[in-house]
């Protein structure tokens, strides 16, 4: 049935090339420089229970993404057969969960799975509004602007931080002609240009220096931004967010003074913990 609709879409093959191949495995890329992640790694008793987390992770993954697969093979297939109720789907493809949910279920039950989208959006939502906010607040404004600023203050900065990243949401949100898909890889790339290579070179290269990590940051995100208006060779813009950023940090961290003595001490204690410590029960199965 589905190959009535059209041949492309069981061809695997269609559509391949070198440029697709290499745009599909950077979005491995971005997961380093997601802050959203990178918090639920920092939450982490230790780096032995990191093995059992990645099982966790890698099953529900696999799950999630063939039952997106699944959802999108049947949406073809109905909608196929059933070209009167396609109307939206036709119009927006993004929309094929919600119209079967509404169309094959009872309303009680679609809406318990309509809620199901709602609580993966505001689940992220969530993390990065206070991830974000609490950047801006700690990162930025306590660090240069207000050293003194007292506890009190930073939580009313952190509060309208809050408010002003979620206006920038909805403004870029708000354009009729966007897609979820769109959205998200674009931020995908920016963040994962902007921050994993400096997360990354932190536990890797005890050379990288601030000025280094700051350049790699800046140019990781300007790469994607000029990268993305222009669309060169249809490349995704992770891509050379990645290897651009990653130079900057090589680049300005070997031209300006090294990291003090202190600061070398301190990565190879932690570089030392890491390969030392006893493997856990996990890694022992």
């Amino acid at each position: 049935m589905i190959k009535q609709k059209s041949i492309e879409n069981v061809d695997m093959l269609k559509g391949l090339n070198f440029v697709a191949i290499i745009s599909l495995m950077g979005w491995g890329l971005g997961y380093f420089g997601q802050p959203h992640i990178l918090a639920r790694f920092m939450a982490a008793d230790s780096h032995h229970s990191i093995v059992h987390a990645r099982r966790i992770s890698m099953t529900w993954m696999i799950l999630c993404l063939a039952g997106a697969v699944a959802v999108g093979f049947f949406g073809i297939a109905y909608f196929n057969n059933n070209p009167a109720l396609a109307g939206a789907v036709n119009q927006n493809s993004e929309r094929v969960f919600i119209e079967l949910a509404q169309i094959l279920f009872n309303p009680w039950i679609a809406g318990v799975l309509l809620s199901a989208i709602l609580a993966a959006v505001m689940s992220t939502l969530s993390c990065q509004l206070l991830v974000c906010s609490s950047a801006i607040t700690e990162d930025l404004y306590k660090a240069f602007l207000r050293k003194s600023a007292s506890q009190q203050e930073l939580v009313w900065v952190g509060r309208v931080m809050v408010l002003v990243v979620a206006l920038i949401a909805i403004a870029l949100a708000a354009n009729p002609d966007n897609r979820v898909l769109g959205l998200v890889s674009y931020a995908w790339a920016g963040f994962g240009a902007a921050f994993g290579p400096v997360v990354l070179f932190s536990v890797m290269w005890s050379r990288m220096t601030r000025n280094g990590a700051l350049a790699g940051m800046i140019i990781g995100a300007v790469t994607v931004i000029v990268w993305k208006q222009y669309g060169w060779l249809d490349l995704y813009e992770i891509i050379p967010g990645f290897i651009f950023g990653s130079l900057g940090i090589v680049i300005f961290s070997l031209l300006g003074k090294a990291p003090t003595a202190a600061m070398q001490e301190r990565f190879a204690k932690a570089d030392a913990h890491y390969h030392s410590a006893p493997p856990s029960k996990l890694q022992a199965e």
